[in-house]
């Protein structure tokens, strides 16, 4: 598989990841993972794995966030496969940024989040 090849399944990664939140899929979210992935979320602490990851976004949504969007979106290659997604991100009722996602190509052809890290910087 060519970088751009990897680059566009990544991205189509981080598509599917909002779509799910922005349809209120917890599941679905939690599914853009890998199964051992870990996600530092800032200020509220470290998930591990998709059980752990899926109860967050679900407690998330729960409080009525929604409506996620990214700007600022950066790609960088990675030596140890796959690429890394930087970015800004609003939502209804937060805005942050998206500090480092390792987005990977599992054997199934499909890119899922290795890590991430991102932190709620205010309130809207």
């Amino acid at each position: 598989m060519t970088e751009q090849n990897i680059l566009a399944v990544c991205e189509e990664g981080i598509r599917r990841w909002q779509m799910a939140f922005n349809n209120q899929d917890a599941e679905g979210c939690a599914n853009q993972y890998c199964e051992d992935a870990v996600m530092q979320a800032k200020p509220f602490g470290t998930f591990t794995g998709r059980d752990e990851i899926q109860a967050f976004w679900q407690n998330i949504m729960d409080q009525g966030f929604a409506d996620v969007d990214y700007t600022d979106v950066k790609w960088e290659a990675v030596d140890e496969g796959g690429y890394l997604l930087s970015s800004s991100w609003t939502m209804n009722k937060a805005f942050g940024v998206v500090h480092r996602e390792h987005w990977i190509i599992e054997t199934d052809g499909q890119a899922r989040l290795i890590s991430d890290e991102f932190e709620v910087q205010g309130e809207r």
